[in-house]
């Protein structure tokens, strides 16, 4: 499970709105090689549902992750800090054993 606080569901749905491509209708979650920890977290619109993905339902946002970057990020909350000191969106991973400054990559 994916786990998103009212924050980062409001921004995703305030990004939803000004997405150009209003065909795009989910939010996909993958984890990709690269980073300074090692591994990387991709965050994209997307409207294609492909055959190893699986997906969750938050609110009014369905989220979908293909089955191999699911276990990395299984029980993962997303969460949206914005404001002058704001970082954007921050990934609160209970898997990972060490993450890098800025929070985008990590390790296992």
């Amino acid at each position: 499970m994916i786990n998103l606080t009212e924050k980062a569901s409001n921004k995703i749905n305030e990004l939803f709105t000004l997405e150009e491509n209003k065909n795009n209708k989910f939010l996909r979650i993958a984890v990709k090689s690269g980073g300074c920890s090692g591994l990387s977290y991709d965050l994209s619109f997307d409207s294609e549902i492909k055959d190893r993905d699986k997906e969750y339902l938050k609110g009014d946002i369905k989220i979908i992750t293909d089955i191999n970057s699911l276990m990395y990020i299984m029980d993962m909350t997303l969460d949206f800090s914005g404001g002058i000191n704001g970082k954007g969106f921050q990934f609160n991973n209970p898997n990972a054993t060490r993450t890098c400054g800025c929070g985008e990559s990590f390790a296992l």
